[in-house]
């Protein structure tokens, strides 16, 4: 017997628009959320067995799964649910406790820091409601720490994602055709790399400097070409460059197209993200916010390092809105799994973050008003 749905429907096709509904659609397909749990629905109504695989996770990267040593493994674990999390909970004590304090302490929850920040952190510095916090200071993300000590940045590089477009005679792939696309985009990816690895031996060969102390490069993604057998007339070439905070910009920009330029004619470059006002929090005794920071790690026995963060984080839009941050999430023997396969933090080191976050806000937001707020 065929059973029809209230509106005369056949159920297998109310079925089928029902699963059409649900947003797949790349670049943001919404898989977790709605077409994982459709399915299991289904499979559960058939009495079937569902197994869900995601690769190189040993469980759903969802579950927030905890294993018998209080490892919990989740995707956003380490970056950066756990921190809002601490937050939170160290508010809630002081709270409980009853603390009252000189300062306000404002808890931001911003998107998009994975993508840039342009329509979260850069927006929000802009906005009145943020000139109205009168923020003095501010704590961001940091990373985790294979060892006791636990490390503090102070300032980031600055990505500049770039694309490099070249253009060339086009003809059929069976000729020896002059002054390519490709062959002008290949010295261009020759020069690149070739910093890349000067870059890279610098790092090894100086024990004193750590990745935010050099410039990285990463050639992320080749575009070119219809065919095998047609001579594209452009190509190019995608690259992620993370430019430490003492080099020259404006020197360093003219690099690239120096390497434009000797690539040869029909060469060119575009940006897709530069930052261009890279700042430095002080960690000696001139900035309070620090004095005040590593006193109360030193008074918890808590081994600190200050370093620059190889990447980029919202710090970098509040230190040049005029916002001394420091980038701090306390996991220390931690593996650095951000963005990792099988993400995880053992909940013992999660609890000790709320007790340092415990400590740590009630000094900040006592330090006394500074002759500029005053």
């Amino acid at each position: 017997k065929i059973t029809t749905s209230p509106k005369g429907e056949h159920p297998s096709v109310t079925l089928f628009r029902q699963y059409l509904r649900i947003r797949t659609v790349q670049p943001e397909p919404n898989y977790v959320d709605e077409v994982v749990l459709f399915l299991e629905k289904i499979a559960s109504d058939l009495g079937l067995d569902c197994q869900k695989v995601e690769e190189h996770w040993s469980h759903d990267p969802f579950e927030a799964f905890k294993d018998p040593q209080g490892n919990i493994y989740a995707r956003g674990a380490q970056d950066m649910k756990c921190v809002g999390i601490q937050y939170l909970e160290a508010i809630r004590r002081l709270k409980g406790e009853g603390k009252r304090l000189p300062r306000t302490i404002h808890l931001t929850f911003v998107p998009d820091e994975e993508i840039g920040g342009h329509k979260g952190m850069e927006l929000f510095v802009k906005r009145p409601e943020f000139q109205a916090l009168r923020a003095g200071f501010a704590l961001d993300e940091g990373l985790a720490s294979p060892t006791e000590t636990f490390v503090v940045f102070y300032s980031e590089r600055s990505p500049w994602w770039l694309r490099i477009t070249s253009s060339g005679n086009p003809g059929h792939g069976s000729r020896f055709i002059e002054n390519t696309a490709a062959e002008k985009l290949h010295r261009v990816v020759a020069s690149v790399l070739e910093f890349r690895e000067q870059e890279k031996l610098r790092l090894q060969s100086d024990p004193s400097l750590t990745l935010g102390a050099v410039t990285s490069v990463n050639l992320t993604v080749l575009q070119g070409g219809v065919a095998y057998n047609v001579v594209p007339a452009t190509m190019s070439a995608s690259f992620d460059f993370r430019v430490a905070p003492d080099v020259d910009l404006k020197a360093f920009e003219k690099r690239i197209q120096g390497w434009c330029q000797d690539a040869g004619e029909g060469v060119t470059y575009q940006f897709q993200q530069k930052w261009t006002e890279p700042r430095i929090t002080a960690t000696d005794d001139s900035n309070p916010w620090w004095a005040e920071f590593s006193r109360v790690c030193r008074e918890m026995s808590l081994a600190v390092k200050p370093e620059i963060f190889p990447a980029a984080t919202d710090s970098r839009y509040l230190r040049a809105a005029g916002v001394p941050a420091l980038g701090f999430s306390p996991m220390n023997l931690t593996p650095v799994l951000l963005h990792d396969h099988n993400e995880f933090l053992n909940e013992a080191v999660f609890l000790r973050g709320i007790d340092i976050y415990v400590r740590l806000l009630p000094a900040l937001a006592s330090v006394p008003a500074l002759p500029h707020e005053r």
